[in-house]
């Protein structure tokens, strides 16, 4: 397949921290199945050639890919090579994979350079030793799935067939490959912790190596092009924390507060400075935004926010979890949007950072949640808690993600609501969550059955408002555990009770338009007013019970066969997305 697909990934994969030099792998690469797991043995990360072709960052499952082909294989191979500039042979060269799923093993010209357990989290490697500057390298990488109900897997189907709400599985690299060109001495990372009730945001820098005499860190943050402020700190730890005052004298509130109705953002430049010399140089940004819990409510810079969210699975028909170019990021929020949503519980998947970094531009709040297991043994804890912890510290700088969600629906922890071992899991996990996270909302876990949790996060797909009413109206029914909130789970797991929490639907509806193919919750309906009529009933019955501080509804679009969406799987609208937004906003 040629480079010139239709389907693209290059622009630079990581918007909130970005370096000058860096060079994009996603495009044409060879491949090969190894079903008999062979290649190791033979050593194909040598001089083999692979049989196949297939376009990066996109699974043979997919179309884009040039592949098409649905069904399981275990161990599949990838090799490419690469030529590097020569102008930067004095820098480190960093190879990165954004995500790949499930364990991989890369080897640079022949040499073993290390293994990645995990299928959404981001990892790297220092491939410098290995590679030349003067001939071409080459990149062999190795990726082995399984079924394993161990390994958080999300939607991904795990026997022949899609069945429920799950879907073709997802194998190998299905997000971003680059190389980064860094200096010796580098940033590696840093944490930002906007303070707006003290104007204030506090820089939390990892570095590369221990410092030595004379190395500063240098800050500068902008406004729309504007100077706020300009603060050099030296340093003598790998950790430092710098904080920095962002008042700005010409605005009459002091600071700008990022909200999804105004999206501000502040530009941010740190420099690593060695006896005077800049040897690194990040671009970044951030947003001054608080969420925090009182009296039954999330507040959003203090105030009082009722979140509409949508239910979105982020899966598209030639490119599954992969979105097929930015644009199609950018298309399924801006009518999310239109339809009069404020936010998106992305279900199930770790988003490309691509789409966060458009949700913190244009204004969407993001639900951050797990892919799930669905057993529970000691590896899946195991595999569950490093990923997840992974993540949290990845994805905690975009000013979107305003909960984290680590458990759904009592997905990998089926007896939660007796099981002693299983609720300690969950809270064991909510207090890792909250020592990285003190702000942030946890919920465990969404759907039913919580132990500890920040917000309660009920499902239930009832078709009649008034019905809806008449279960919840009385507050201590649902939250004493006296009823199951939609007719077959108990909000809290044994052991546990309801202590002021904000409560929220946070999944509801599910209307499908009656066709030949596919499901949705409840009656299917046949017109257009049809639909209107239950989608108005429904979520005015929901605004209507006044201890109920938002909802999220089920779901953008169709998926496979998952036929309840807003949009099709194509994007095009089902319902003029006007009237769903006069509906929203009412």
């Amino acid at each position: 397949m040629s480079e010139n697909t239709k389907h693209s990934r290059k622009k630079y994969p990581r918007p909130h921290f970005v370096r000058e030099h860096w060079l994009n792998l996603n495009g044409d690469w060879d491949f090969s199945f190894d079903d008999s797991n062979v290649g190791e043995k033979e050593k194909w990360y040598r001089q083999t050639e692979l049989t196949n072709k297939i376009t990066v960052p996109f699974t043979y499952e997919t179309k884009a890919s040039g592949i098409g082909d649905t069904s399981y294989h275990r161990y599949i191979w990838y090799k490419r090579n690469i030529k590097l500039d020569k102008d930067l042979i004095e820098k480190k060269v960093i190879l990165r994979f954004q995500a790949s799923d499930y364990f991989t093993k890369v080897w640079i010209n022949g040499q073993f350079v290390g293994e990645h357990s995990g299928g959404n989290s981001s990892f790297s490697f220092d491939i410098t030793n290995l590679i030349s500057f003067e001939d071409e390298n080459n990149i062999t990488v190795k990726v082995e799935d399984s079924a394993s109900k161990s390994q958080p897997r999300g939607k991904q189907r795990w026997v022949k067939e899609n069945f429920g709400c799950w879907y073709v599985q997802t194998t190998g690299i299905w997000q971003t490959v680059w190389i980064e060109y860094v200096s010796s001495s580098n940033i590696d990372n840093v944490k930002v912790n906007p303070d707006i009730d003290k104007n204030l945001v506090e820089f939390e820098f990892n570095l590369s190596d221990y410092p030595g005499e004379n190395w500063d860190i240098k800050s500068t943050v902008g406004y729309n092009n504007k100077l706020i402020s300009k603060n050099v700190t030296s340093v003598s730890k790998k950790e430092t924390t710098v904080v920095v005052n962002v008042t700005d004298e010409d605005n009459e509130w002091g600071i700008h507060l990022w909200t999804p109705e105004t999206p501000n953002l502040y530009d941010v430049k740190f420099e690593l400075v060695i006896d005077g010399t800049i040897v690194d140089e990040v671009k970044s940004y951030f947003g001054m935004r608080k969420v925090s819990i009182y009296n039954g409510q999330v507040l959003l810079n203090n105030e009082p926010y009722y979140q509409k969210l949508l239910l979105d699975q982020g899966y598209w028909p030639d490119s599954m979890l992969t979105a097929p170019d930015d644009q199609a990021l950018l298309e399924d929020i801006v009518k999310t949007k239109e339809m009069g949503f404020n936010g998106v519980r992305k279900h199930q998947k770790i988003e490309d950072q691509q789409f966060l970094h458009l949700c913190n531009t244009e204004g969407l709040l993001v639900w951050s949640e797990m892919a799930a297991t669905y057993d529970f043994d000691d590896t899946a804890v195991n595999n569950f808690t490093k990923e997840w912890l992974d993540i949290v510290h990845q994805n905690y700088n975009h000013p979107c993600i305003v909960t984290w969600v680590p458990f759904n629906e009592s997905w990998g922890v089926s007896k939660i609501k007796t099981n002693k071992k299983q609720q300690a899991f969950t809270e064991s996990i909510y207090y890792l969550t909250k020592s990285i996270d003190k702000e942030r909302p946890v919920i465990v876990n969404d759907g039913w059955e919580h132990t500890v949790s920040d917000v309660i996060a009920l499902h239930d797909y009832e078709e009649l408002g008034e019905v809806f009413k008449t279960r919840y109206i009385d507050k201590d029914n649902i939250l004493g555990n006296k009823i199951p909130h939609n007719g077959f789970k108990y909000a809290f797991a044994e052991g546990y009770n309801y202590t002021g929490q904000p409560v929220m639907i946070t999944e509801y509806g599910g209307i499908a338009f009656n066709e030949d193919r596919g499901w949705g919750y409840g009656n299917q309906v046949e017109t257009e007013k049809e639909f209107l009529d239950r989608y108005m009933d429904i979520t005015d019955a929901i605004k209507e019970i006044p201890y109920i501080s938002g909802y999220c509804y089920t779901q953008t679009t169709d998926v496979q066969q998952e036929i309840n969406g807003l949009l099709n799987e194509d994007r095009s609208p089902k319902i003029a997305l006007n009237k769903i937004k006069e509906i929203n906003d009412r």
